[in-house]
């Protein structure tokens, strides 16, 4: 069988822990998604970085495989006839040659829990991240967003395929960027009675024409053209001022004070928020 070097796949060292590993595959998952990556082989790397976490984060299998030995990654080996033994690999027993078999899909028959009298173990879903890009309105009033995604899923052999699922997902007030939502079971199916996976979503804002965003705080800007410093050697020209606003509410606001408030509100034609639908005002 052709070998793969699990370890360097996923870019961590033999010795990295558990916590390692689960870092380096969220952050290569998310960067070779089929649904984000541009890169044309990203679909193959995603495929390749499963593989190697479904292997490395169980602790029987990583045993298993670390015990292979290290080799070049693509060069051909056969394990040895004591691996098959210890691992009771359902391979006529651990007696049989490995001749035309995937090392992925030796590593599935962990996760069915077959051959040799091996027992049967629960092994949880994957976790899957996607970027979910919304827009300000959205983190402010809160809302449902609908995904539809390609999802790799595996089968009893542990050949994976590519399989479309559809659901929403409800954004709260106030979601902020880079803020990062669990959707529980909405992941990778479990087996032998594993939990099902999570997919995460990372909220992205989307620009906005107006305000600038910095966490929870929103800034917007007041341009008033050539009102700042002139320019020296230029005929009239000046530079901008740049004015930021603090708007101050009165504490109490009065009876006659409302009354005269909804007043000027009915008479007036002035609309504050008439360059959302079409160009920005500016102040001369």
């Amino acid at each position: 069988m052709k070998y793969k070097d699990y370890y360097a796949i996923l870019g961590v060292e033999r010795s990295a822990d558990a916590e390692a590993i689960k870092k380096a595959y969220r952050k290569l998952a998310r960067k070779y998604h089929p649904d984000v990556s541009k890169d044309p082989q990203g679909e193959e790397k995603f495929k390749n970085i499963a593989e190697a976490y479904q292997t490395l984060k169980d602790d029987e299998k990583r045993a298993a495989y670390d015990r292979l030995g290290s080799h070049s990654p693509g060069e051909d080996f056969q394990p040895s006839r004591d691996w098959g033994q210890e691992f009771n690999s359902q391979f006529n027993n651990g007696a049989a040659s490995f001749e035309g078999v995937d090392l992925s899909d030796l590593f599935a028959q962990f996760a069915r829990g077959q051959g040799g009298g091996r027992a049967t173990r629960a092994v949880a879903g994957e976790d899957y991240e996607v970027v979910a890009p919304i827009s300000l309105e959205d983190a402010f009033n809160g809302s449902k967003i609908s995904l539809e995604l390609a999802m790799p899923v595996y089968d009893e052999q542990g050949r994976m395929r590519r399989e479309s699922r559809s659901f929403e997902a409800r954004i709260p007030k106030g979601a902020t960027q880079g803020q990062r939502l669990r959707l529980r079971g909405l992941g990778g199916k479990g087996h032998n009675g594993g939990r099902d996976g999570d997919v995460y979503l990372d909220i992205r804002l989307k620009p906005h024409p107006l305000y600038r965003v910095d966490g929870h705080d929103l800034y917007i800007d007041l341009r008033l053209a050539r009102r700042g410093l002139p320019k020296p050697g230029a005929d009239g020209d000046a530079g901008d001022l740049f004015a930021l606003v603090k708007i101050v509410m009165p504490p109490d606001i009065g009876e006659r004070e409302k009354v005269l408030y909804q007043e000027m509100a009915t008479l007036s034609k002035f609309n504050p928020r008439s360059h959302f639908a079409g160009e920005p005002t500016h102040a001369n």
